[in-house]
């Protein structure tokens, strides 16, 4: 397996210029070893006890089975032994405290590359390369033409969603951070101003630890979506295939909210970009909601034709939101009607990306299973417009991200293992610059001189149990938007 399942892009300006090493001393390297190896038999600790009860349930059963497992198969995920690595031995120290290993020091160059300047993009990409799951993060500067990886962090669990967000609870300051929702039900958030780190900043949910008599927080299940509030920058909403879509306080780590309105996983999220109490969600059960946070309720609902795979706001008419499906089907929805205006069958698969320019208006991207990635223009509110479409070597698409600084560069990920990640400047396709360049935002310093490329390629690189209550007031919070 080889596959980019989430990506997500970092506005320039928001990384720190210098990013710290971690350097541990071998006190606090032991220390993390022994923790790491206190979870790990606590987790053995508990599976075992889940074995007995499961045992005693069906004793009766096994009684009656007649047939003989001579080599006893049926108790094998049962055996005590550890099938988990010795990791005390993973690092060996001298007595003078240094590990024999490392015998030359950094080079100086290294520290020049490690500089993130001021017209750099962050691009984020879950990757998943066998049974290594890593967040790769990744430099594009436009002007300079270059996108290279500039750092990694390897990952507890399959990533399935990120978000980026500049809120640590134990800072003032803004900082440069990404949750991550992974196949376990925990939340983990990421401090991209760090370089080879092993721990994340902060974790967000537990597990219930029945032999230190801790009872669960958070999700039961994995975390499929994320979305943060940038208006109230303490808030975090995380959709569960348990069914649930919890608010996050991330001032005290803990879920305040839950909204259980679900008959199916919550496989998409986004806050309203000028209602800032607005939720919308897409789910399983093939229905796109729309829940009022400040009441905990329920405004609207919309059926669509298949599952939801991603639910979009048009930021540019915020009246009106897009809804992808398992099947192929794209939805534009007019809030204050009861029905979608449109319905397309866009893509012949799993249709997984969904996004807009960043500043282009009516210029929406889609991408699929089906491995292709299709422009649209939007901007009549009526039948949509397809104006480009274009088959991908990227394998199966999974994701699909826009660059919040260049309206018409986005990023895609797939399942090839040749080749799974790639950057694509749509406005190097005739088409596309044709129809949507006099809709150039004008504050948006770049696009004067990117009006005149000509090559059609389009593309530009390669790689690879408590809850409370949180009322979210429209008006007046001591939490204000944060603009960087």
């Amino acid at each position: 397996m080889n596959v980019i399942p989430c990506a997500t892009w970092v506005r320039r300006g928001v990384a720190s210029t210098n990013p710290q090493k971690v350097e541990l001393t071998p006190k606090e390297l032991e220390q993390i070893i022994k923790q790491t190896q206190s979870e790990l038999q606590d987790a053995e600790s508990d599976e075992e006890q889940d074995n007995v009860v499961e045992q005693k349930m069906d004793t009766k059963s096994e009684l009656d089975t007649c047939e003989t497992d001579e080599y006893n198969f049926d108790k094998y995920d049962e055996e005590s032994s550890n099938i988990h690595c010795n990791i005390k031995n993973i690092a060996s120290f001298g007595e003078d405290g240094q590990d024999p290993f490392v015998t030359g020091d950094d080079d100086d160059s290294e520290k020049e590359d490690d500089a993130i300047k001021s017209d750099d993009n962050l691009v984020l990409v879950g990757h998943v390369d066998g049974d290594a799951s890593i967040l790769e993060v990744f430099v594009y500067n436009e002007a300079e033409g270059s996108f290279y990886c500039h750092h990694d962090i390897l990952l507890p669990s399959f990533p399935l969603c990120m978000e980026w967000l500049n809120f640590d609870p134990t800072d003032s300051k803004p900082s440069n951070l990404c949750a991550i929702g992974n196949m376990t039900p925990i939340i983990d958030v990421w401090d991209l101003d760090l370089i080879d780190c092993l721990e994340p900043a902060y974790k967000l949910g537990r597990k219930a630890n029945k032999k230190k008599n801790q009872k669960r927080v958070g999700h039961k299940d994995a975390v499929l979506d994320l979305a943060w509030n940038e208006n109230y920058v303490h808030v975090l909403a995380s959709g569960s295939a348990d069914q649930t879509v919890l608010l996050w306080d991330l001032e005290n780590g803990t879920p305040v909210n839950k909204f259980d309105s679900f008959d199916e996983k919550v496989q998409s999220l986004q806050w309203h970009p000028t209602e800032t109490h607005q939720l919308l969600t897409g789910c399983a059960d093939k229905i796109v909601r729309l829940f009022d946070c400040r009441y905990e309720s329920l405004m609207k609902y919309w059926e669509a034709a298949g599952e939801i795979e991603r639910v979009l706001w048009n930021r540019f008419d915020s009246n009106y939101l897009i809804a992808s499906t398992d099947n192929g089907y794209i939805h534009y929805i007019d809030i204050r009607e009861d029905k979608p205006i449109w319905s397309i069958q866009a893509h012949t698969k799993e249709v997984t990306g969904l996004s807009l320019s960043s500043s282009c208006c009516g210029l929406l991207v889609t991408s699929a299973n089906d491995g292709i990635i299709k422009v649209w223009d939007i901007i009549s509110n009526t039948e949509p417009e397809l104006i480009f479409e274009k088959k991908s070597n990227l394998g199966a698409l999974l994701c699909l991200t826009s660059n919040p600084d260049n309206p018409f560069v986005f990023a895609a990920g797939g399942d090839n293992k040749s080749c799974n990640f790639k950057v694509f400047d749509f406005l190097d396709i005739s088409e596309v610059r044709e129809r949507f360049q006099t809709r150039i935002n004008v504050q948006n310093g770049n696009n004067s001189t990117a009006i005149n490329r000509q090559n059609d390629t389009g593309e530009m690189v390669d790689v690879t149990e408590y809850m409370d209550s949180m009322i979210l007031n429209a008006h007046g919070s001591e939490h204000k938007k944060y603009n960087k």
